[in-house]
C-alpha cells in the first residue's frame, strides 16, 4: 500500500471513527521526575520586536506523557527512532485496575478478571491499564472542590511486582503504559527507597497496607525499577503519564478494545521521547 492510499483511507474512516487524546498536557507548570531537571520554555523572539513568536525549551525526556525506550536501561539498546512503527499503533485495550488503590499492586489476575468484558488481552495487544491516578495530575481542576494532587499522585500511584512482568512477556506485548508517573510500584522506585523526606512517609504508608514483615518480600531489593530493568532487554517498553480522554473513553466499563497509537517524534538516538497517544474508536 502506498503512502496516499493510507491517507485515503485514513480520510474516509473517519466519518465513522472518533478520536480520543489519552495525553497530558505538557507545559513549564508540569511536575518533573524526581531528581531529574524540569521543563523550562522561555520566548527568544516576539512578534511586536521581531515579527515572529519563538520560543526555546530545555528539559528531560521524563515528565508529561512519553515514552521509553530500550536505550533509558540498556547499553546499547534500541533507541526510539529504532522502535518499529508496527509496535506503536494496532489493537489494544485499556483495562480499568483502579480497585487497587494507593500503593495497590495491580496483577495478572486482576487485569484478566477485568479485560474479560472486552475479550480478553490478547497477544501483541497495545495494552494501557487505568489505574485512576490520573484525576489526581496535576492539570486536574485543584481543590477543593477539584481533585488534583502532585504528591499523591507522584508518591502513592500502584504498581505491580516481578510476576507482572512475566506476564507480559508471555502475552508477547512490546508497548503498555499507565496513567501515572511510573510503571513501577513506589516501592520499587526512589520515592519508596531513597528519595530525601518523601521515602520514610511512603514506606510507612506501605509497612501499614500490606504489613512490615511483608514489604521486603514483595519488593525485593533486586527488584528496583524491575519493569524497566526486567522488560527492556526483553523489547518491552512503556507509555507512562497516560490520561486526557482516558475515563471518557472507558465510560462505565472495567476494559475496552480498540485502536491505539503512540506517536513519538522520530528522536535519533533518544533514550525516550514525549508522545501523543490516541484511542481510535469506531
Amino acid at each position: 500500500m502506498r503512502i496516499a492510499d493510507v491517507f485515503y483511507t485514513a480520510g474516509a474512516l473517519t466519518e465513522t471513527m472518533k478520536l480520543y487524546d489519552l495525553s497530558q498536557p505538557l507545559n513549564q507548570e508540569t511536575p518533573f521526575w524526581p531528581l531529574y531537571p524540569p521543563f523550562e520554555v522561555k520566548f527568544i523572539k516576539r512578534k511586536p520586536e521581531q515579527g515572529v513568536n519563538a520560543q526555546y525549551i530545555m528539559t528531560s525526556n521524563h515528565m508529561g506523557t512519553h515514552l521509553d525506550a530500550p536505550l533509558h536501561f540498556v547499553t546499547n539498546g534500541k533507541t526510539i527512532d529504532q522502535i518499529p512503527l508496527t509496535w506503536l499503533y494496532g489493537p489494544g485495550i485499556i483495562v480499568d485496575v483502579s480497585e487497587v488503590g494507593d500503593l495497590g499492586i495491580y496483577t495478572k489476575e486482576i487485569v484478566e478478571r477485568n479485560a474479560k468484558e472486552a475479550g480478553g488481552v490478547k497477544e501483541g495487544d497495545l495494552l494501557i491499564l487505568y489505574t485512576g491516578w490520573s484525576k489526581y495530575a496535576w492539570y486536574q481542576p485543584p481543590k477543593p472542590s477539584g481533585t488534583a494532587d502532585e504528591e499523591r499522585y507522584i508518591h502513592m500511584h500502584p504498581g505491580p511486582t516481578r510476576a507482572f512482568c512475566d506476564y507480559l512477556l508471555e502475552k508477547k506485548i512490546h508497548v503498555w503504559g499507565v496513567d501515572a508517573v511510573s510503571t513501577d510500584h513506589p516501592m520499587n522506585l526512589p520515592i519508596g527507597r531513597f528519595l530525601p523526606r518523601v521515602c520514610t512517609k511512603v514506606r510507612a504508608a506501605a509497612d501499614k497496607k500490606f504489613g512490615k514483615e511483608n514489604v521486603d518480600k514483595l519488593f525485593p531489593e533486586e527488584d528496583y525499577q524491575v519493569t524497566h530493568n526486567i522488560l527492556f532487554p526483553r523489547d518491552c517498553i512503556h507509555i507512562e503519564n497516560v490520561g486526557g480522554q482516558i475515563v471518557e473513553v472507558l465510560g462505565n466499563r472495567k476494559a475496552f478494545r480498540t485502536t491505539i497509537g503512540c506517536f513519538p517524534w522520530l528522536f535519533k538516538g533518544g533514550e525516550a521521547a514525549f508522545a501523543r497517544v490516541v484511542a481510535f474508536v469506531e
